[in-house]
């Protein structure tokens, strides 16, 4: 087939910016690629925006108002829709953008194919029904998103669970499993640092455990490969001076470096405070053997039910102390589930995603 894919508008493709959307689009085009599966079109962003097209997108931004999403995405919109015009594909794949389809429709017959990583799509969102009657299948990361959807048509038909998936290389090789004597016991959180994900409640946690052998790593930044620290990340470095001796803040780390914290860790905590719609980042612990401490959000039970402690998001600062204190004083059980991890982690191997998202494409 002739497939033309629509990337976000936001990071590009190759995801050299980082961005788990984009990750996952170089998953399946490498895929694709190897097992020369189908001819693919990809249009994205240019990983540095050159000043000619800031000044267009400025100008464009100017003088059209009222898109469905942010000027500079409309912009991206606008550009790729010239060229759409002018070519034949066979199927059009939104990545995480459901409302493209809107004005798709007015340019194309193209069979449209939504990939939703976020809650997206639901009875809740602008022009619902529209966008949902546009696609012609639709490609959801969980069964959460899924459920989401049929919030709209409850005897849904066109959408689908694809797994997503992880290069499992990159997390799998040995790492320390019980600290040793004088060495401390370290937790890990990584990801983007914003109130979502629950590292507020994390320090908070860290702060009323008054173990001195008890240390956190916090390896992300706050908006991709920007290292920069925003208010928010300011204020959590503030927050967390009574025990800076026992916690690290890393800034925005790439997956190549992230194994190198993931070794040091002895177990992981993702406490995400909103519905979470996958949880790649609880994917990529298991893979390296973490026992895992997550919140009972979204999709990620779908990911790791009966191989993590999964606390609720009510109480959460004191669920997590509790959750952690009971991996500290319990080697013994760290081992089972570093196990469990391990073995659980193997359903979500890039390959896996891959196959079975072009399967789902299939008529």
């Amino acid at each position: 087939m002739k497939i033309a894919i629509l990337t976000s508008g936001i990071l590009p493709v190759p995801a050299v910016q980082g961005g788990a959307v984009e990750t996952l689009v170089d998953f399946y085009l490498d895929y694709n690629n190897r097992h020369q599966l189908h001819d693919i079109t990809v249009y994205s962003i240019p990983p540095q925006i050159p000043l000619w097209m800031k000044i267009k997108r400025k100008w464009y931004s100017l003088t059209h108002r009222g898109g469905y999403y942010h000027p500079t995405i409309e912009y991206f919109l606008h550009e790729t829709l010239k060229d759409i015009r002018r070519r034949h594909y066979d199927i059009i794949i939104l990545e995480n953008r459901p409302g493209y389809a809107l004005r798709l429709k007015e340019v194309t017959d193209t069979p449209l194919v939504y990939h939703l990583h976020n809650d997206l799509l639901n009875s809740e969102t602008e022009n619902a029904q529209e966008i949902y009657d546009a696609a012609s299948s639709i490609i959801t990361v969980s069964d959460f998103i899924h459920h989401r959807i049929q919030t709209i048509n409850p005897k849904d038909t066109k959408t689908i669970t694809v797994l997503n998936g992880i290069d499992l290389h990159k997390f799998t090789t040995g790492r320390r499993q019980t600290p040793k004597a004088g060495q401390p016991f370290t937790l890990i959180f990584m990801g983007r640092i914003i109130p979502e994900k629950g590292i507020e409640q994390l320090i908070d946690a860290m702060l009323q455990l008054q173990y001195s052998d008890i240390h956190l790593i916090v390896a992300g930044g706050s908006f991709y490969a920007n290292s920069t620290p925003d208010a928010f990340s300011q204020r959590l470095r503030e927050k967390s001076e009574p025990i800076k001796n026992r916690i690290q803040f890393t800034g925005y780390i790439t997956h190549e470096t992230l194994h190198d914290y993931l070794q040091q860790a002895d177990a992981a905590v993702l406490p995400s405070m909103w519905d979470e719609p996958f949880g790649l980042t609880c994917v990529e612990a298991m893979a390296a053997g973490l026992p895992l401490i997550t919140t009972r959000s979204g999709g990620i039970p779908e990911i790791c039910e009966g191989v993590a402690i999964l606390v609720e998001r009510d109480n959460i600062v004191d669920n997590l102390v509790k959750a952690i204190l009971d991996l500290y004083e319990h080697p013994e059980k760290r081992q089972q589930m570093s196990e469990a991890s391990l073995e659980r982690s193997k359903l979500f191997d890039k390959d896996t995603y891959a196959r079975n998202f072009f399967k789902a494409l299939e008529p």
